[in-house]
């Protein structure tokens, strides 16, 4: 990996972390998605060094809680599912995608809880945060719809300018 590449996933990673952080008073209500969306499509080799730099962040900044394991798993495997589609430039498949991921990130959350209590702790987990779930779900679908176009046009001219040096 390049410096210049280093240093924009570090700049990628903070801003993951920053805008976490500015959006923490809203519940589930944050840029996550769009941003990784928007990462895997036009930065596909940063994506996951950002994503790992954002969760160790989270981590040094709220404590390696057993939340911190599921940022693990549940961030990487956003990124992941983007880089397997990130050909789609479709707005209507982000918007859905990132819906879908807002609803399931709930139960994504409750696999902890199923080594440690068994399948019924991880359902109550799981039933218990639907609503904060269906919060989460509305927040992407708005988010990715309001930001999309804004942040492909900067993205695509950041694009430019890493390929350039």
């Amino acid at each position: 990996m390049k410096l210049r590449e280093l240093i924009i996933a570090a700049f990628f990673a903070a801003i993951l972390y920053l805008q976490q952080v500015v959006l923490s008073g809203l519940p589930n209500i944050h840029l996550c998605a769009v941003l990784i969306i928007l990462y895997a499509i036009y930065f596909p080799r940063l994506v996951l060094p950002s994503v790992f730099v954002f969760v160790l962040l989270e981590g040094v900044t709220y404590g390696f809680g057993l939340w911190w394991i599921n940022y693990l798993y549940i961030w990487p495997l956003l990124a992941i599912i983007c880089l397997l589609c990130r050909k789609n430039r479709s707005v209507l498949f982000w918007i859905i995608l990132g819906g879908f991921y807002g609803l399931a990130f709930g139960a994504l959350c409750s696999l902890p809880y199923f080594f440690i209590g068994g399948p019924s702790m991880a359902l109550s987990y799981w039933l218990s945060g639907i609503p904060f779930d269906v919060v989460h779900c509305i927040g992407n679908v708005c988010v990715i719809a309001l930001f999309w176009k804004p942040l492909g046009k900067l993205f695509t001219r950041l694009q430019g300018y890493v390929q350039r040096g």
